[in-house]
């Protein structure tokens, strides 16, 4: 289980690389956006996580984490000193998963890591079509469909749908999602998140975005899909 960490300040990455390599992670290093690209582009499956530093001498973690979201879907973690929402949503926006404000403790980061990729291992669900208007997901299959065409979901967005597809008709409050969705980490998790996430949702799955009808909001309660 290999990961790709970007940093550079070759102090505190020579620091995350032994404690990530003792905790069992192999992990390749990086000091900037072009020696990273280099090792994407070569071999991005050898990876099940990225750890990009969000600010790089020759650009930044934004790029990196576009570059990989838009080959594979494996979890990426931002390294940044700059704790405030812009920053945070911009990130998660573009598809990232987490981030970890420096000065952090390496046990906080490895809990985290470890937390980002249970999301990625898929739940478990005994239905195996799920229907939610026009949209169909197939859980045997780990595919989404609407009007028979598949849509690409991140892992963290299917998994969302998913809780949704299970309570059909139930409202769902923020907390309950972020407890679902996150699971243990979710001290860690801003609540922007959520909301990051319904709207990247609703802008796939909904003929309009603007008033939705599959992921309904109920003001003042949560969300609710379906009827």
């Amino acid at each position: 289980m290999n990961i790709l960490l970007v940093e550079d300040d070759k102090t505190i990455a020579s620091g995350l690389e032994y404690s990530l390599q003792q905790d069992g992670y192999p992990t390749v290093l990086c000091h900037d956006v072009a020696s990273a690209k280099k090792v994407l582009a070569e071999d991005i499956d050898q990876f099940a996580l990225c750890l990009f530093d969000l600010q790089l001498p020759d650009g930044s973690g934004y790029e990196l984490c576009k570059m990989v979201k838009e080959r594979r879907d494996i979890p990426v973690i931002f390294l940044t000193v700059i704790d405030d929402e812009v920053n945070v949503v911009m990130g998660l926006d573009m598809g990232a998963d987490d981030y970890i404000t420096k000065p952090f403790r390496v046990r906080e980061l490895l809990s985290r890591i470890k937390s980002v990729l249970r999301r990625y291992q898929k739940p478990p669900y005994t239905i195996s079509v799920i229907d939610i208007g026009n949209v169909r997901i197939n859980t045997l299959e780990g595919k989404v469909h609407k009007n028979g065409a598949e849509i690409s979901l991140t892992a963290l967005e299917y998994r969302l749908l998913l809780i949704f597809g299970s309570h059909i008709g139930q409202v769902l409050t923020r907390n309950q999602l972020l407890e679902q969705i996150w699971d243990v980490a979710g001290d860690f998790v801003n609540d922007n998140t959520l909301t990051v996430y319904i709207k990247r949702l609703r802008e796939k799955l909904e003929d309009d975005p603007g008033h939705p009808v599959l992921i309904k909001t109920i003001r003042g309660l949560g969300y609710k899909a379906g009827d």
